[in-house]
């Protein structure tokens, strides 16, 4: 027959967790205490039992080596007032046994507390004893139950004529048990009550800690953090206070790179295994601090925030930022080129007053050669670009540069040694590092006595070198490095997004494709960026 289970409810018992834990403790120190007592009381009777035995035996001994007690039972028959029974009760006396007995070779008794049995054989076996071996026992006799000891008896010239019972009244045995479970249980119960204490104490603790929660609001929090952990769109990494990881979300793995199944055996690694060192790790260990920390990990910009936790570890999130990113930076080139539009609007309009009046005027030659060389500029510009830079994404990106740069003043160039077949394996990412790279150029450039932006792109076999240099101040040798470190920037942000950024992006690309990015000095001063992609050509 099958029971159903019955709940803490049902039994009456608490559902508070504190409470729960206390009682299971109580329970727990109450069963050592018992069964400790219990394992001490069981050797203690049977301890007693031997020394009962041993002591009958002794007594047994000394009576048998008396010679008067053997010659007695060989020169006497069995009577009450005979000088065996006299010796038997003298030593029964002076040992506080109760029992002295001797009997002869065919078991009759000599000697008995009870002089009526004396000349009647023994309740009990005496083969062994009369064979010359000794005997301890616990036994039941006409006495009583008794702890025995039995000897042969001998005569002077070694001759077994009998034997010597002793019995030690076994109520002695049970009372000396008896009188020791008093302290015993004083002892068990001293050691309860400081269980009971400590389990009160550790009970307090636990309940501070649990918040006073039920096991089953604990099974739910949990229930409910593993779903939310799980189902979230935004990266969770819990650190403990050494920095060693505790959770790894599916979210937080995919926005790291790590492996899909990564997140299951990320616990108890340091943070440092599995992002390596750089600024993701800094930032989530706590080294750089702040809010919405913008940080790049492989082909990601990201957002991470830091909370630290009550036991000194804490909490990190991430958010994906790079489509926004993207978006930002496609909007700076829509202003830029919004502007560049609205720049040729006015020249367009001033290039129409100016043939209008040219025609109006009857200047029709002076007409023709003005609309040539207007035509003439834009057309030679496009023509130089795409003679060299064969790939379309790259070469409208330049010719949009070229015009943004010349409306802020900057002469934008293609370097002689430029030629770029249009066989790229990724144009997009080259388009990324290229776009970034002029646009600090054109801002480095726009503030010096006689700007300029030079642009190299050229194939060695299947690699590709490209090379930005402008007329600005240059990078410090002592910053050529810190330049690429997410976040670093000597402009201030713009509202929609921040800075320091796309350095960084630019060497992350380069080294997504097993190349390089590097800062240095331009031959008439200035800074020189170069970026070294191999296997960047089919």
């Amino acid at each position: 027959m099958r029971f159903p289970l019955l709940s803490a409810r049902r039994l009456g018992l608490p559902r508070r967790a504190v409470s729960q834990i206390l009682l299971t403790q109580l329970a727990i120190a109450a069963g050592v205490a018992v069964l400790a007592t219990g394992l001490f009381l069981a050797p203690l009777g049977a301890q007693l039992d031997d020394q009962a035995m041993r002591r009958a035996l002794a007594i047994a001994q000394s009576a048998a080596a008396d010679p008067a007690l053997a010659a007695g039972v060989l020169s006497s028959g069995p009577s009450a007032d005979s000088p065996v029974q006299s010796s038997a009760e003298r030593i029964r006396r002076a040992t506080g046994a109760e029992y002295v007995v001797v009997l002869d070779l065919d078991g009759i008794r000599r000697s008995h507390p009870s002089a009526e049995r004396i000349g009647l054989p023994v309740s009990t076996d005496p083969s062994d004893a009369l064979a010359g071996r000794e005997v301890m026992e616990i036994d039941e006799g006409t006495l009583g139950r008794s702890a025995r000891g039995k000897v042969p008896l001998l005569a002077a010239d070694g001759e077994i004529v009998g034997a010597v019972s002793v019995g030690i009244a076994y109520d002695s045995v049970r009372d000396r048990l008896l009188g020791a479970i008093p302290g015993l249980l004083a002892y068990a119960g001293g050691a309860l009550a400081a269980g009971a204490l400590a389990a009160y104490l550790l009970s307090r603790r636990i309940q501070r800690q649990t918040r006073d929660l039920a096991f089953s609001d604990i099974a739910g929090l949990l229930a409910e953090r593993e779903a939310m952990l799980h189902s979230i769109r935004e990266g969770v990494i819990a650190l403990a206070p050494d920095g060693r990881v505790r959770l790894v979300n599916d979210e937080a793995a995919r926005l790291l790179g790590l492996a899909p199944d990564a997140a299951d055996d990320c616990a108890g690694r340091p943070l440092e295994d599995l992002l390596g060192a750089g600024r993701t790790a800094d930032v989530l260990s706590g080294r750089v601090t702040g809010r919405d920390l913008l940080t790049v990990q492989g082909p990601r910009v990201l957002v991470a925030n830091r909370m630290p936790t009550e036991d000194g570890g804490a909490v990190a999130t991430l958010r994906d930022r790079t489509e926004l990113e993207h978006l930002g930076r496609e909007l700076d080139s829509t202003r830029g080129l919004i502007d560049a539009l609205r720049a040729q609007d006015h020249e367009h309009a001033n290039r129409l007053h100016t043939l209008l009046g040219l025609l109006e005027l009857g200047l029709h030659e002076e007409a023709v050669e003005f609309v040539t060389e207007v035509a003439g500029v834009h057309r030679t510009t496009a023509e130089q670009v795409t003679e060299k830079v064969h790939d379309p994404l790259l070469a409208a990106l330049l010719v949009g540069k070229a015009t943004v740069a010349a409306e802020r003043g900057v002469p934008l160039r293609l370097a002689g040694t430029s030629l770029l077949p249009d066989r790229l394996v990724d144009p997009g990412g080259l388009v990324t590092i290229l776009g970034n790279l002029v646009d600090n150029a054109l801002d480095a450039a726009a503030g010096s006595a006689t700007p300029l932006v030079e642009v190299e792109l050229r194939a060695e076999g299947r690699t590709a070198v490209l090379r930005v240099r402008d007329s600005g101040p240059g990078v410090p040798a002592a910053r050529r490095e810190e330049i690429f470190t997410e976040g670093w920037s000597t402009k201030q942000p713009k509202a929609h997004r921040e800075r320091g950024l796309g350095l960084a992006l630019v060497r992350r690309l380069a080294e997504r494709q097993g190349g390089s990015a590097r800062a240095g000095e331009a031959a008439d001063g200035g800074a020189e960026f170069s970026v070294v992609l191999p296997e960047a050509l089919r």
